[in-house]
C-alpha cells in the first residue's frame, strides 16, 4: 500500500513476470515499469512480457506509456550517437 514501485529492464520479463508483478499493486500505489524493447535478451522462443503489455494494456484507463528516444539520453555525449548508428543501421 502507498507504495511507489519501480521496475527496470523490463524488456527481459516474460509475460507471467509481469502479469505477476503488476497485478500485485497494491492501494494508492504508483508503478513505473522501463525497459528497451532493442534490448531484449530473453532466450529466442520466449516473449518479451514487455511487449505483449505494451499491446494488452493500451486501451486501459489510468494507464499511460511514454516513449524515448536519443534526445532523451542524458549519459555520455557519445551515448546518442550510437543509438542514433544503431537505429540507422537497422532502419528504424
Amino acid at each position: 500500500n502507498n507504495a511507489f514501485v519501480l521496475l527496470d529492464e523490463a524488456q527481459n520479463t516474460t509475460p507471467m513476470q509481469i502479469k505477476m508483478f503488476l497485478t500485485r499493486m497494491g492501494p494508492n500505489s504508483k508503478v513505473i515499469v522501463t525497459g528497451d524493447k532493442s534490448q531484449i535478451d530473453l532466450p529466442l522462443r520466449h516473449k518479451s512480457g514487455l511487449i505483449e503489455v505494451l499491446e494488452v494494456l493500451k486501451d486501459t484507463k489510468n494507464i499511460g506509456f511514454v516513449y524515448l528516444d536519443e534526445q532523451d539520453v542524458m549519459r555520455h555525449r557519445l551515448v546518442k550517437s550510437i543509438i542514433k548508428a544503431y537505429t540507422k543501421y537497422h532502419g528504424a
